[in-house]
């Protein structure tokens, strides 16, 4: 199967009205996870209880036609409850391999910051090279395998921040906000006369692609160019973060190949073939804010990290 920037563009729509019969609004939040589909990155989901966090990623992935699994991450979470474990099978006399949550072709990791480092660890091997190791033993993971991490950022007993090698592994940190006035009044008006569990498939919510689908919209993405002058421009925005005299860590040239991505995944679904500024620009924010650390002074300041990479991003000569 083969698609066209313009396949890319129809079937990203569809996606999109798939995910609306049971998503209200969080039209920006649903375009960052198909920037981050496309262009095969993870996303982590930061919002206050009750937001449709979690909801979001299942509509998201029943719109898709994936193959979704859920973990709840808890305190007494172990990492062989995510990847699995070879156990003794007396009958043969042989290891047999169970397989945790986390073969799936897209994988929420609901509230993540309430398992400990060790556990949190378990996902690094998986996020990055898609694979796990077991007991010496490499198994391969779905090529489309993603992961839709979500944290709640009010309660701060119990839980665990990600270290900076977890966090470096997420394309977005996406922050959900509460809804609008108006969009809260349809959320109740819809809602508010259902009772029990809410899954997609009962609001009509259908697979309107599958892997192979998303593999070819993927593969599309070579239509987009990259000029001289967007790499350039990329590179420049992101060694500013590790001169700026407010910030003690900045971007690893990482982030700047994912943005770079990522830019190219918004150029497809806009359906363009090549790169612009304003793709950049758009993509900046939620690709760097999880990755700088601010300094000591700049925090006692109040200093908003959001504002800051802004400023940076204005700071930083576009090409024209």
């Amino acid at each position: 199967m083969t698609m066209t920037l313009d396949d890319v563009r129809s079937l990203a729509d569809a996606i999109r009205a798939e995910t609306a019969k049971a998503i209200v609004g969080q039209e920006a939040m649903v375009d960052m996870l198909l920037v981050a589909l496309l262009s095969e990155g993870h996303v982590l989901l930061e919002g206050p209880p009750g937001t449709a966090k979690t909801f979001l990623a299942n509509s998201f992935a029943s719109a898709l036609g994936l193959d979704f699994g859920r973990i709840q991450f808890t305190p007494d979470l172990l990492p062989g409850d995510i990847l699995g474990s070879n156990l003794f099978n007396f009958q043969t006399s042989q290891f047999t391999l169970t397989r945790g949550p986390i073969f799936r072709d897209l994988l929420l990791a609901d509230e993540i910051n309430r398992t400990p480092p060790k556990t949190q660890a378990a996902l690094l091997e998986a996020m990055q090279e898609r694979r796990v190791t077991l007991d010496g033993e490499t198994h391969l993971l779905p090529d489309r395998f993603m992961v839709i991490a979500t944290q709640n950022p009010i309660e701060n007993q119990g839980v665990y921040p990600l270290p900076e090698a977890q966090l470096d592994r997420f394309l977005f940190k996406l922050l959900v906000p509460y809804p609008a006035e108006a969009e809260e009044t349809r959320i109740v008006a819809t809602y508010g006369q259902r009772s029990g569990p809410q899954r997609p498939a009962d609001l009509g919510v259908r697979a309107v692609t599958d892997a192979a689908g998303i593999a070819a919209a993927s593969a599309a993405l070579d239509e987009v160019t990259l000029a001289e002058a967007i790499v350039g421009y990329v590179v420049r925005l992101v060694r500013a973060t590790r001169e700026h005299p407010e910030l003690t860590v900045g971007a690893s040239p990482r982030a700047a190949v994912l943005l770079a991505n990522a830019a190219r995944a918004r150029a497809a679904l806009e359906g363009r073939s090549y790169v612009i500024p304003d793709d950049v620009k758009a993509l900046a924010v939620p690709v760097l804010r999880h990755r700088l650390t601010l300094s000591p002074a700049a925090e006692i300041e109040g200093r908003d990290m959001e504002a800051l990479v802004a400023e940076l991003v204005e700071a930083t000569e576009a090409p024209r």
